[in-house]
């Protein structure tokens, strides 16, 4: 499989072009800025890059430069992707000429052929130019456990750094991608028929989201969007399902993890049904402790609105819940942070 860095800024424009790219079976690492993208070509050392000309931090002509400057990088293909007038910038003093642009917007099979072309002329130019090695899930992973499988995700998936509310992936989008969650909290949500957003899910570090299908390639049935700055790996769907048939014991555990996070929602399911209000209040702060808090000291860093959607209430219920726990002196509340108190008598609500 080849491998190629996309360094674009404009996000949308960015995931369209990564799940194409993808559907055309290319591996596709990704970068939202100059820099990123230089250090990922250093770390990745992939088949070809295609790059935006004005991009953030580092435009488009400072990667290409540095690139070109080093050693293990030189010999990469470069494709350019530029508005029409930027094309052969007589200001950017660079000799460009082995460069090939796209111009936007683009037609995406114009942007495979010229990849391909790139590609096939690099093969011939090259052909007995040795890259360093790069992992592809064709040769045996020896991924048997959960653990192994978070290794790998840290080794080889591509990283991503979110920030607050930023939408990691859209309900409806095409599900190309798995997550690991290496640092931060992620939500999964959707719209009901009201308009109002429902919580399905909360992710901590060390957990996996995306799996929606094991099969075939599916779309999104949520959105998720991060609760605070974090960081993320993801591999594509069709390595994860790779990984998947190599190993029967490392399948099975999965969906022993499955089984019981299915059983953790029924459980919440009938709490959300028959709960007192102040019970689901409850509860939810304790799930919320027990997935996502590493030091029980630390204020709960949520909205109000999050915490009720996912307890199943109004907003303002949660809220006269929250002063009802705070008068029992069981929480405090700092700002629109809370801080537990005293944790065993929180337990033993009813």
């Amino acid at each position: 499989m080849k491998t190629v860095l996309l360094i674009e800024d404009d996000l949308t424009l960015l995931a369209n072009t990564k799940e194409f790219l993808e559907l055309y079976n290319y591996k596709v690492w990704y970068a939202k800025n100059g820099e990123i993208g230089v250090n990922l070509a250093f770390q990745t050392n992939p088949d070809i890059i295609v790059c935006n000309i004005m991009l953030p931090v580092l435009d488009g002509y400072g990667v290409y430069d540095l690139l070109k400057k080093n050693e293990t990088t030189r010999s990469i293909p470069f494709i350019f992707l530029s508005e029409k007038t930027r094309i052969n910038d007589p200001g950017n003093g660079m000799n460009l000429e082995a460069v090939d642009y796209v111009t936007k917007p683009f037609n995406i099979k114009d942007l495979i052929n010229t990849i391909e072309s790139r590609l096939a002329k690099n093969d011939i130019l090259n052909h007995n130019t040795k890259k360093k090695p790069f992992p592809v899930t064709s040769e045996p992973l020896n991924i048997s456990t959960l653990v192994q499988l978070q290794d790998y995700f840290k080794k080889t998936g591509q990283f991503n750094d979110v920030n607050k509310n930023e939408v990691i992936y859209k309900e409806r989008k095409n599900a190309y991608s798995i997550y690991f969650v290496e640092k931060g909290i992620v939500k999964t949500h959707r719209m009901d028929e009201f308009g109002k957003e429902l919580i399905t899910g909360i992710y901590k570090k060390g957990d996996f989201l995306g799996f929606y299908t094991f099969k075939k390639l599916s779309s999104y049935p949520e959105t998720a969007t991060a609760l605070e700055n974090g960081s993320l790996f993801s591999l594509s769907t069709k390595e994860f399902q790779e990984i998947l048939g190599g190993s029967h014991k490392l399948t099975l555990e999965l969906a022993q993890l499955l089984s019981e996070n299915l059983a953790e929602l029924r459980s919440h399911l009938l709490e959300m049904a028959y709960g007192s209000v102040l019970k689901k209040t409850t509860n939810t702060i304790l799930k919320f402790i027990d997935g996502t808090q590493e030091n029980l000291h630390e204020a709960i860093k949520i909205s109000r609105s999050d915490l009720a959607s996912i307890a199943g209430i109004s907003t303002e219920s949660l809220i006269r819940s929250l002063s009802l726990l705070k008068k029992e002196k069981l929480i405090d509340i700092e700002g629109r942070n809370i801080k537990i108190l005293n944790l065993q008598e929180l337990y033993h609500i009813r």
